[in-house]
């Protein structure tokens, strides 16, 4: 997925950011966390007769068709991996639901049936395992939202224990002078289950997740931030990244002028699909149709992809036969709201 694309469409009026700040550190920006699909053991038998993927900035959703070529069953270990999460930088992630475990909403089907799977996490802090030592004391591997406040709800000896073994650092005070602590872990978590492939009978499996969507109030490529020569290595990123070429760049100066401030107040979204694990597979995506849709009609898009083709006004489509994928998706849509 190569080739560039970009569409343009008109203005509407929506929240400001600090201009002075680059966007991709600043304190009102998050990340997103490059979610994919699902993999499985590697298997000579089993291919991918389609898989048809939409994202949009709420919702991802996957739906492949799976044939086992073999004359018998083969059953798989089914794996939907999220990204390890470094709660050293926590703060900045976003996650878009506040669940700790399922932290994305994840959901799956098989033949059109909701299935049960299997949610394991793990943290480890320098190479170590310390999910045990985590759960000894009482603290959460994943302190978002109310669980962050049980950290500092600790006996203060447990908060110590876990100071000196590395597990927090304290990070400033609340409004009544009481210490606040900060994790230091990474937290790995995986969706886990079983799949029988039948031989010669196709299955459909899909999957459904709330998109993590990196945000930031104002974008580097507004005329007054890329323009700025200490923020060029950080444009150049951004153009590979995303496949950004001076017609996207002449959108973005149209819809939000060449004032060095954000008067414009343009939102920056920012969206990343892990696409290389469907070359695990017997051979290629025998038919790959991806649908990418920003959302509102006034926004603008651009990723990576050949043949685009754009369906209804928010939405791109892209169809590949044969495909097997070498790079990650990753899509910018820039706007007003």
């Amino acid at each position: 997925m190569r080739r560039y694309f970009a569409a343009l469409l008109a203005t509407c009026a929506v929240v400001g950011w600090d201009a002075g700040a680059s966007p991709s550190h600043a304190n009102d920006s998050s990340a997103e966390l490059a979610v994919g699909g699902l993999v499985f053991t590697k298997n000579a038998d089993v291919s991918i007769e389609s898989e048809d993927l939409a994202i949009t900035p709420d919702n991802v959703t996957v739906r492949y068709v799976f044939l086992n070529q073999s004359a018998s069953p083969v059953t798989l270990t089914v794996a939907f991996p999220l990204p390890d999460i470094d709660l050293a930088d926590g703060a900045n992630v976003a996650f878009p639901t506040g669940d700790p475990v399922n932290f994305v909403g994840f959901s799956t089907k098989v033949d059109g049936k909701p299935i049960n799977f299997t949610i394991n996490q793990r943290a480890t802090l320098d190479g170590k395992d310390v999910t045990a030592t985590l759960r000894d004391m009482g603290i959460p591997l994943l302190p978002i939202g109310a669980r962050q406040l049980k950290i500092n709800e600790l006996p203060q000896q447990t908060r110590d224990r876990a100071v000196t073994a590395g597990l927090l650092v304290q990070s400033g005070t609340n409004d009544k002078g009481e210490p606040l602590y900060e994790p230091t872990w990474t937290l790995k978590t995986s969706v886990v289950r079983q799949q029988t492939f039948p031989p010669g009978k196709p299955v459909s499996v899909e999957h459904r997740y709330r998109t993590s969507v990196g945000m930031s109030f104002d974008s580097i490529l507004r005329q007054g931030l890329r323009q700025n020569k200490a923020l060029d290595s950080e444009v150049q990123r951004y153009k590979a990244t995303y496949c950004i070429l001076d017609d996207f760049l002449r959108s973005i100066d149209k819809l939000a002028g060449a004032d060095e401030a954000n008067k414009a107040k343009v939102i920056e979204r920012r969206i990343s699909y892990v696409l290389k694990t469907g070359a695990n597979w017997a051979g290629p995506i025998k038919n790959f149709h991806l649908v990418v849709d920003k959302g509102q009609p006034d926004r603008i898009v651009s990723f990576c992809g050949d043949g685009v083709k754009k369906i209804s006004p928010t939405a791109f489509e892209v169809r590949a036969s044969d495909f097997t994928p070498t790079r990650d998706l990753n899509i910018i849509i820039v706007g007003r709201r």
